[in-house]
């Protein structure tokens, strides 16, 4: 590995583990407001991303930066950061232990590194997808540091789905997997990359939820199924703060038509 992705990788290790320790002090301890879209921010959140928003600046000049909690359209630099600092705060404000920090690094507009820390689970996912970008980069998933990938299984009763809380429509007869539910868009996604689910649909997530997680389903082997529109490349100078991209995330390609017809009654 190259210094360039040397010095990504160890930025979003320091940054995250820092920023994290943190969030620790405050998780379950802080009130939530809620914003115009309905979901929840507290002091935490806006903490988080001034912290990673000025690590960023630090570090990285010449960088865009898209976030959340600040800066909502994409700014059309050739490297862009984009953040969520607390994905799950509604988990993180009732105490629930699954959240995470998101970063993802664009290139030209589409992710190309992802890195997601949740820290109450001591868990630090990280990958690499060059896709079409012409670069040069390393390749694989990994979940502090040893790589993962999807599972080969096929649907049983003794296997996980998750579907997130706009998405229960799907819950029909016959539904081929057991259901779970865990309030987090990206962790939804990664759980299907580290192969503990097959499947996973998020009806509203916005670019932030899906950043980092978009690079490491795909580098460990997963299918990332856009429902609507597809997320990536980002146009220069859209608002994303309105923007959702419904999206289904299965571990093999021959799972999509299997879980499929059960989303077609879920509202995108």
């Amino acid at each position: 590995m190259n210094d360039f992705w040397t010095t990504i990788l160890d930025f979003a290790q320091t940054t995250t583990t820092r920023v994290g320790k943190q969030l620790m002090q405050d998780f379950g301890q802080v009130q939530a407001d809620q914003k115009a879209d309905g979901s929840l921010v507290t002091q935490a959140d806006k903490w988080a991303d001034q912290e990673i928003r000025d690590a960023i600046a630090s570090n990285f000049s010449g960088y865009g930066i898209l976030s959340e909690e600040s800066d909502q359209s994409f700014p059309g630099t050739e490297w862009c950061w984009v953040i969520d600092p607390l994905d799950g705060t509604t988990n993180f404000t009732r105490g629930i232990p699954i959240w995470t920090i998101s970063l993802g690094l664009l290139y030209r507009g589409t992710p190309i590194f992802g890195y997601v820390y949740a820290p109450t689970l001591n868990q630090a996912f990280h990958g690499y997808w060059a896709g079409s970008s012409g670069l040069v980069t390393p390749t694989g998933a990994f979940l502090n540091h040893h790589p993962i990938h999807t599972s080969s299984d096929s649907p049983s009763n003794n296997h996980f789905f998750n579907l997130c809380s706009r998405s229960t429509a799907a819950i029909k007869n016959g539904f081929p997997c057991k259901i779970r539910m865990l309030g987090v868009a990206s962790y939804n996604f990664l759980t299907v990359a580290t192969g503990a689910t097959l499947g996973g649909i998020e009806a509203t997530p916005k670019v932030w939820d899906i950043a980092g997680a978009w690079v490491i389903v795909q580098a460990a082997g997963g299918v990332w199924s856009s429902l609507k529109s597809e997320p990536f490349p980002l146009s220069p100078g859209e608002d994303y703060s309105d923007r959702s991209f419904p999206t289904l995330v299965v571990s093999r390609p021959e799972l999509v038509p299997v879980f499929q017809p059960f989303l077609e009654s879920v509202k995108i």
